[in-house]
């Protein structure tokens, strides 16, 4: 079974920083140009395999092997992608991974058996360069990028590729090193539990589990704080001179907007994993969120939909992140859950107002956290009615903090108050 490791890398000069940077941004150049070519190409209608050698005008600075896993890694999702549209599912092709001038996500792969990871006293890690890097910053021929390393590994196993990235919220470069662990070994229960995640804008994730946890994971501060950078924005924009369209300024709140957001979307998706692998989940239906951006209209909830939250990208997100601890995710149709009455299990009778949904058999409760049931119950036969309250969540700019007495929260699941009247 596969498991993830999770360090901190150091630079251990601002030169090697310089240098671990570049590289990052590199990567991320080779990943938006093949991306641009085999969008180019899918929407033309050719095949998106043809592509220019970049492993080749990338070789220089990124290295031959991390230049392929990068390839690689690309093919992956098209493969992906194109499974998805087989299978019926509406998707969009691969995207990019930012613009230069707006911030972009810097990130690499290196090939299990291109990297040294050293723990002890004094862990290291390193890791390949190109050529004309090396003659750059004054590498020798033979030699690597050495970066100190801080945190323990929690599972032992043969290595896999590893991931590196810069988180530029905490500024910090971080590695993920996925390995093989025999089951044998593992220090949880054999996982069979199951989970499904109605996900919104206002509530970006209600959650239900087999176990009968449920997790709430609130959006409107967040969103709020990304309106305010937006009016911000725009009042900049109206104050420019004619035929112009931005600014250093403009620019900068931009990439602070972006990657705020991306921050708190990748601290969510690691959060909730957690706690479903902690709960013995192994299989994450998700719901099917494209036919969202085409029913909703209004200003406000356009704002959400497009411009706030990409869904698509917080699939893949989650599925990434579920992937290091051996948690599949599926993507599934999730038509009239967020009507349905779990008590009678009419989509007639239901009415929904804001974040509650009643019925007239006389159930209330919280709408997002009834979606995200009714979902799991189309999945599974055997599931039983949440017992204890959900756990609520909200985002404090580097956590999803547990809110003060959600557990105790009496708004969040009124079931039929006739029989417990």
């Amino acid at each position: 079974m596969k498991r993830a490791n999770k360090f901190v890398v150091r630079p251990q000069s601002e030169q090697d920083r310089e240098l671990l940077h570049e590289l990052l941004d590199a990567s991320a150049s080779l990943w938006n140009e093949l991306t641009y070519e085999r969008r180019q190409q899918y929407f033309d209608g050719e095949s998106v395999w043809d592509t220019a050698d970049y492993r080749k005008q990338y070789v220089g600075v990124l290295g031959s092997a991390t230049a392929q896993q990068l390839i690689r890694k690309s093919k992956s999702a098209w493969k992906s992608f194109f499974s998805l549209k087989q299978d019926g599912e509406r998707c969009s092709p691969p995207g990019y991974w930012g613009k230069e001038d707006d911030g972009r996500t810097l990130r690499t792969y290196v090939r299990n058996d291109q990297y040294t990871l050293k723990l002890g006293d004094c862990s290291r890690l390193e890791i390949p360069v190109g050529k004309e890097l090396k003659e750059k910053y004054g590498l020798g021929y033979t030699e690597r990028l050495r970066l100190e390393v801080a945190g323990d590994p929690e599972w032992n196993g043969k290595q896999g590729r590893l991931e590196l990235y810069y988180d530029e919220p905490s500024d910090q470069f971080r590695a993920f090193q996925p390995v093989n662990v025999d089951n044998s070994r593992l220090d949880s229960p054999l996982a069979d539990e199951t989970a499904a995640l109605d996900i919104g804008v206002n509530n970006i994730v209600a959650c239900t589990t087999t176990t009968g946890e449920q997790y709430l994971y609130e959006g409107r501060g967040l969103f709020e704080r990304f309106r305010e950078t937006t009016r911000e924005i725009a009042r900049l924009q109206s104050k420019l001179r004619e035929g112009r369209y931005s600014s250093n300024r403009i620019r900068r709140l931009y990439r602070r907007q972006t990657r705020r957001r991306d921050h708190a979307m990748d601290a969510l998706a690691r959060d909730l994993v957690e706690r479903l692998y902690e709960e013995g989940v192994s299989t994450v239906y998700v719901g099917d969120l494209t036919n969202v951006l085409e029913t909703h209209w209004s200003v406000r909830v356009n704002a959400k939909t497009h411009n706030f939250w990409s869904f698509r990208a917080f699939i893949d997100r989650l599925a990434y992140t579920a992937e290091e601890f051996g948690i599949s995710v599926e993507v599934r149709t999730e038509a009239w859950t967020s009507q349905t009455c779990p008590n009678c299990g009419s989509t007639e009778d239901t009415t929904r107002h804001r974040d509650t949904l009643t019925c007239t058999c006389g159930f209330e409760g919280h709408a997002d956290l009834t979606a995200s049931e009714a979902f799991l119950r189309r999945h599974e036969t055997d599931v039983p009615r949440p017992m204890a309250r959900p756990v609520r969540f909200e985002w404090d700019d580097h956590h999803w903090s547990e809110l003060p007495h959600s557990r105790e929260s009496s708004k969040e699941a009124r079931t039929n108050r006739s029989i417990h009247a």
